[in-house]
């Protein structure tokens, strides 16, 4: 049996690595994606090999997450539960997406992830699965009752390391777990479990990694300007950039001055409310610029119309249907209305906050002339016609009134 293994390198991939060859005597081949993770990629091929792995595939795959997953899901405008910017979300089908192909091209009889049988990811992972691969078998260790007998807890991981010369470094666990890309990083777990807990507290500046406290930011603002075209960022402070550069330069600039800090109890897609707190610098400037420059250009029911669509797509990342039929026709819909979103917007930053300081598009559907409260030089719109357009939209509340004795 040939198996692909989600693969970082760390204490639980390393005793996942090995435990999966020996339950089930294969060959088994390591995959670690860069999603912008910042991890130490150095030294990870002789650490999987000595673990057991007969290979070792490490993908940048940043350019194709800013590209193809990250810049869609701001057209749509996702965010879960009005907070999250599905950071982590948004990752794991690319990740799946790509350990299939790797198990395609190796001839593989499986993937396998150290998902928990208690969080979003295994979804996401294996319906990806489902929808590109069908065939293809998925192990998750976590939900099977003899790993999780045999590792009750982390000093039973390490134990089991030191017996098969797996080389990890044992250190003391963080008060929390977390995990980074280009989008963003999570914490969750730990002291988070406590949604009374302050995150945000001076006691806790340590734990984050992207952005300054707002309290410790520059005491002056910033100006940024973003250029659209179609929908997405094509520049930065009048820079030519690629996705990918438009986000590091955004993540930058962002947490540099504390923005995109979010801690929210949200609603897990297995069941449970789970505490989890985001850096997301680049990401909230980009969601808000591309909000602005659409309040521009966007005609009114067709903004109403995705904006209807928003919880519903937010829903298809969050819970794992990236790869779906009603993603991919909601994409198709997204992709028509940001036809005409382009021009440039300013946004400031200052302590936190993302405020913008003016928008301007070749293609506006805002007319001065028009929207004047002085008189309109075009005579395009007479308000003696306002008179029958309220009389004809409150009739049936007259009519209503009078039936229901309200007058």
């Amino acid at each position: 049996m040939k198996i692909v293994l989600a693969y970082s390198g760390g204490l639980d991939t390393s005793v996942l690595l090995s435990w999966i060859k020996e339950k089930y005597n294969a060959e088994m081949i390591a995959f670690c994606a860069n999603i912008g993770q910042e991890e130490e990629l150095k030294g990870l091929d002789k650490k999987a090999r000595k673990t057991g792995a007969s290979k070792l595939y490490i993908d940048d795959l940043q350019e194709e997450f800013a590209r193809d997953f990250i810049f869609p899901m701001i057209q749509a405008g996702a965010v879960y539960e009005g907070q999250y910017f599905l950071g982590t979300s948004i990752a794991r089908p690319l990740i799946a997406k790509r350990m299939i192909d790797i198990a395609r091209a190796e001839k593989a009889d499986a993937i396998a992830h150290g998902a928990t049988g208690k969080g979003n990811d295994q979804v996401r992972f294996e319906l990806t699965a489902a929808a590109v691969a069908p065939d293809l078998q998925v192990i998750a260790p976590w939900r099977d009752a003899s790993f999780r007998a045999q590792f009750p807890g982390r000093a039973e991981m390490i134990q089991y390391c030191e017996s098969k010369g797996i080389p990890v470094q044992a250190t003391a666990k963080k008060p929390y777990s977390s995990d980074r890309n280009l989008m963003h990083i999570s914490f969750e777990a730990g002291i988070l479990e406590d949604p009374w807990m302050d995150a945000f507290a001076p006691s806790n500046k340590d734990m984050f990694k992207l952005s300054a406290a707002p309290e410790d930011a520059p005491d002056r603002p910033e100006f940024v300007t973003l250029d659209f075209e179609q929908g997405n960022c094509v520049a930065v402070n009048g820079k030519p950039l690629s996705p990918l550069g438009v986000m590091k330069t955004l993540n930058e600039l962002g947490g540099k001055h504390g923005v995109g800090r979010v801690d929210m109890v949200e609603n897990r897609f297995v069941g449970m409310k789970s505490r989890g707190v985001y850096e997301t610098p680049g990401g909230a400037i980009l969601h808000f610029a591309h909000r602005q420059i659409e309040s521009l250009t966007m005609d009114r029911e067709v903004m109403h119309l995705r904006d209807s669509l928003i919880p519903r797509y937010a829903e298809l990342v969050y819970y794992g249907f990236w790869f779906s039929p009603e993603r991919f026709a909601l994409q198709a819909l997204v992709t028509e209305s940001q036809k005409n979103i382009t021009g440039t917007v300013r946004v400031k930053l200052y302590k936190g906050n993302i405020m913008v300081a003016g928008r301007k598009s070749p293609v506006s559907l805002y007319n001065p002339q028009i929207a004047t409260m002085e008189a309109d030089p075009t005579k395009a719109y007479d308000q003696g016609d306002a008179t029958g357009f309220i009389r004809l939209n409150a009739l049936r509340l007259k009519v209503a009134a009078k039936v229901q004795g309200k007058t």
